[in-house]
């Protein structure tokens, strides 16, 4: 199940880039720009073909892909500036001449650099919009047709060994057993009476543990499609204080409030529950802003990461995740023990839509060689249009988006170092489930 988690990410992923890339195909071949590759994947070609004008293929590695959209950069001519000296100069003129060099003869209309300022930001926004769509429906199947946990039910989940107040601490061989342990209480049986008190809810439940005294009292279980009757002494410890929107109680140090509390040990099971259609786009809008929220701390964050793969501090659990981790948690929510296949198919979802988000916001960075940084380029060139047909001026030469290639190659190599960084933290420091 492990392998098989891996598997749904992989191929989850691989689509989900190659969607990304439709995103952007599209609607450059409907505004003319010819499409030269279309490609899943970098470095060598595993596969390819020759369809019309575009080769569609396949790439060694599986971490990206791209389409080929020819004339992204304005020629010399075009742009009426004469040649700069300097390093970075050479560079943006042979990025220049690349990009010049694809166009075929009688075919310039049909480059990139020729759209209109909205078009271009139509091309560049479509790939992330495509990962925006697909986080949608991913959250739609696992809210509307799979369902999430929602109310407590009769049905015990967990059944808890020792009696403790450190939560987070194993038990041991001279820990006294819970109550529900030493009474046999198994995780399955659904509570149907307490001390002689019919039980219906989860509430119930709680209300009976809570207002029966006495020890030795009777449980009624089904197990198996059979009543068993159990006989269970709850004992008196401290144990959390839930407040009434059912989280946990805390004090001015982030601790639990404890309280002294009748204990019998054990924890239900939460009812699946499908969700109204309404409920998908708050979930989407919510998932969009937390991960806003994440990119624009995520300086911070690596601050953390890079102390906690040093061996420095403990990485938090909601810590930012690379490419190993992702696939770490892919694996574990397949093996998972006691946990149903829809649950599963519901959790692996929901891993690939929080991806897809990520594609999203992430790609709408306005760096090059980000979709965002080339849709600031297009509206830098539309404000400039606009403002030289206002005024009655000449249009203005296309804005050279070459020279932004040595930004580019900036932060391309800061995202190279940023997930080799993950990588390393993934391995040393990994966050399971």
């Amino acid at each position: 199940m492990f392998l098989i988690g891996l598997l749904v990410l992989v191929v989850g992923l691989l689509a989900s880039i190659a969607l990304h890339e439709v995103g952007h195909m599209v609607p450059a071949k409907r505004f003319g720009v010819r499409v030269s590759q279309y490609m899943v994947g970098f470095g060598p070609t595993l596969w390819s073909r020759q369809r019309g004008e575009t080769e569609y293929g396949f790439k060694a590695i599986p971490l990206g892909g791209y389409v080929r959209l020819v004339g992204m950069y304005p020629p010399a001519e075009a742009l009426d500036r004469p040649p700069r000296p300097g390093r970075f100069a050479e560079l943006i003129d042979a990025a220049r001449q690349a990009s010049a060099e694809e166009i075929r003869p009688g075919e310039d209309h049909r480059a990139f650099y020729r759209l209109s300022a909205p078009k271009k930001a139509v091309v560049m926004l479509g790939g992330p919009f495509m990962n925006l769509v697909i986080a949608g429906v991913l959250l739609a199947v696992v809210l509307v047709g799979i369902g999430v946990p929602g109310s407590a039910t009769t049905t015990v989940a967990v059944v808890g060994q020792c009696v403790t107040t450190d939560f987070a601490a194993e038990c041991t061989a001279g820990d006294t057993p819970t109550p529900a342990a030493a009474a046999g209480l198994q995780p399955g049986d659904t509570i149907l009476s307490y001390g002689g008190r019919e039980v219906t809810s989860w509430s119930d439940v709680q209300a009976a543990i809570k207002e029966v005294p006495g020890e030795d009292i009777p449980v009624v279980v089904e197990r198996d499609g059979q009543q068993i009757t159990l006989s269970v002494s709850p004992v008196t410890t401290q144990r959390p204080v839930y407040g009434a929107d059912g989280q946990v109680e805390t004090d001015a140090d982030g601790n639990p409030v404890l309280a002294p509390t009748r204990y019998v040990g054990f924890s239900p099971t939460a009812a699946i529950e499908r969700q109204p259609v309404s409920s998908v786009l708050p979930a989407l809008g919510s998932a969009v802003w937390q991960t806003m929220g994440i990119v624009v701390a995520l300086p911070v964050q690596m601050v953390d990461v890079v102390k906690a793969a040093a061996g420095l501090e403990q990485r938090d659990s909601s810590s930012v995740l690379g490419v190993v981790g992702v696939a770490r948690v892919a694996g574990e929510i397949g093996a998972v023990p006691d946990v149903d296949l829809g649950q599963r198919i519901a959790a692996w979802l929901a891993l690939l839509a929080s991806l897809n988000v990520a594609l999203f916001v992430f790609n709408l960075i306005p760096l090059v060689p980000l979709d965002g940084g080339h849709v600031a380029g297009a509206v830098w060139e539309g404000a400039r249009r606009t403002r030289a047909r206002l005024r009655g001026l000449p249009r203005p030469a296309p804005s050279d988006v070459a020279r932004m290639v040595p930004l580019a190659y900036g932060v391309f190599a800061v995202l190279a170092v940023l997930g080799l960084v993950l990588v390393v933290a993934d391995l040393a420091a990994p966050v399971t489930i």
